[in-house]
């Protein structure tokens, strides 16, 4: 075995380890978990970011987020964020921001006004510091992660290795779940969201990663293994994570995946010559033909009630109602709530307290877009647009960053059926401003326009 396909392996089986402790010794996860943040900060600081060492630190903690929430490892519940700022800022302070960010300054300015208004308008009960840090905590991880990225030159073997980064705790999540529920069928009697196959957790959450992972490796199939052992090593992660992802009956985050996947194929099939459109097309073929068996091995295991919850029925097989599960009841809700407060909304957090006294239910907002509609009116209307069309300006300017349009399609639909409950929509949407370079740049000029 070549020496770089063992040190990939050792990797792998790193976290194949702390997956398996995970759920043998659950004490682990916490040690696994502070060690995270303790060497993050550490790494950080060692390496003087030369090389980008924050937003390897800060894509590592993305990854490991779900499995330390299932798991009880991580510090503080809503730390994921908190510790990806936090590298962020090490990073500014040794290689600086850019100077041309301004749609972000914006962006986070936008978000003042209704922070302010829910100091005065939250209920007398409620813990006003956690309902705001809660709700904006995930745009603010977003605006600051986006002044450190805004094209920022980087080389494309970097963008691999922030994704590796980002992958590695996904498979040590992937192990976990094949200890949890090691027997399918004796949990998989219906068609909803299903907790026991979650870790017990939120399916919603852990697909949303798990897509995200599912994503990352079939990439590095195609882009990243330098040897056979790596191409097979790497397809054999990325199934088993499909499967694991799919069993969570939670569509919305491999759906995401799926289409991540579609749309990096659909860039490099038009980027490339002739040569390399032939090979695509054999890879194009593998993987339908690796998907196909997945999903019917998956099938089988949940004997058809996977199929079912595809094509939205019931386990009796009766087409339900509803596609979404009752959340476009509470996004009515809240694009009526902005109709009557369009200016500045009814304030951060206060979007679940006027639905809790309109409908006597009190219930979180799945939907990022509405929940932004509601609490922060036309403020912001404009925040999103600027989030949705910067990166498409980017673009046109840079049409070498392969993996800018599954950035932006992941952070769009994530936000859309899981907000922005974890740090991952946030990270990866600020990933999708990075300046990529074919070679690796000067270290003179790793901020356009400085």
């Amino acid at each position: 075995m070549k020496k770089e396909d063992q040190s990939y392996l050792y990797l792998i089986l790193f976290h194949v380890v702390v997956g398996a402790l995970g759920f043998l010794l659950p004490f682990t996860a916490k040690i696994y978990g502070y060690s995270i943040f303790i060497y993050g900060v550490y790494y950080i600081i060692k390496k003087q970011n030369r090389n980008n060492e924050a937003l390897i630190a800060a894509a590592y903690v993305v990854g490991s987020e779900v499995f330390l929430r299932m798991t009880g490892g991580n510090p503080l519940y809503e730390i994921s964020k908190y510790g990806v700022m936090v590298f962020i800022l090490i990073g500014m302070y040794y290689s600086g921001f850019s100077k041309g960010a301004v749609p972000y300054w914006i962006f986070l300015l936008l978000l003042v006004p209704s922070v302010i208004i829910s100091t005065f308008t939250l209920n007398f009960d409620t813990n006003i510091r956690k309902a705001i840090a809660f709700n904006i905590s995930g745009p603010v991880c977003l605006g600051l992660a986006s002044l450190y990225t805004f094209r920022r030159k980087i080389a494309l073997a970097e963008i691999n290795s922030v994704l590796l980064s980002m992958g590695l705790p996904i498979i040590t999540c992937m192990v976990y779940l094949t200890f949890y529920t090691p027997n399918v069928q004796d949990v998989v009697t219906g068609t909803e969201s299903n907790f026991q196959t979650s870790g017990g957790y939120g399916p919603n959450q852990v697909a949303t990663i798990l897509g995200l992972g599912m994503f990352i490796f079939f990439s590095r199939v195609i882009l990243d293994s330098k040897t056979k052992f790596q191409v097979i090593l790497n397809l054999i992660i990325a199934l088993n994570i499909t499967y694991r992802g799919i069993l969570t009956f939670s569509r919305g985050g491999m759906i995401t995946g799926f289409l991540m996947i579609v749309l990096l194929l659909v860039f490099l099939y038009f980027k490339s010559n002739f040569g390399g459109r032939v090979k695509l097309n054999y890879i194009i073929v593998l993987l339908i033909g690796v998907m196909i068996a997945t999903w019917s091995y998956t099938s089988f295991q949940t004997g058809g009630l996977i199929d079912k919850r595809y094509s939205n029925q019931d386990a009796a097989g009766k087409t339900k109602q509803s596609q979404f599960t009752g959340r476009e009841d509470i996004a009515q809700n809240e694009i009526n709530t902005f109709l009557k407060n369009p200016i500045f909304g009814v304030g951060v957090g206060k979007g679940a307290e006027v639905r809790e006294e309109e409908t006597g239910i009190k219930v979180l907002s799945h939907d990022e877009i509405t929940r932004m509609l509601a609490e922060h009116g036309s403020m912001g209307i404009i925040a999103l647009l600027l989030l949705f069309f910067t990166p498409l300006v980017l673009y046109l300017e840079n049409k070498f960053n392969m993996f800018l349009l599954c950035f932006v399609a992941f952070w769009f639909l994530t936000i859309n059926h899981a907000a922005m409950r974890t740090a991952a929509p946030a990270f990866v949407y600020s990933l999708s401003l990075l300046n990529v370079q074919l070679g690796f740049p000067k270290k003179k000029s790793i901020v356009e326009g400085e």
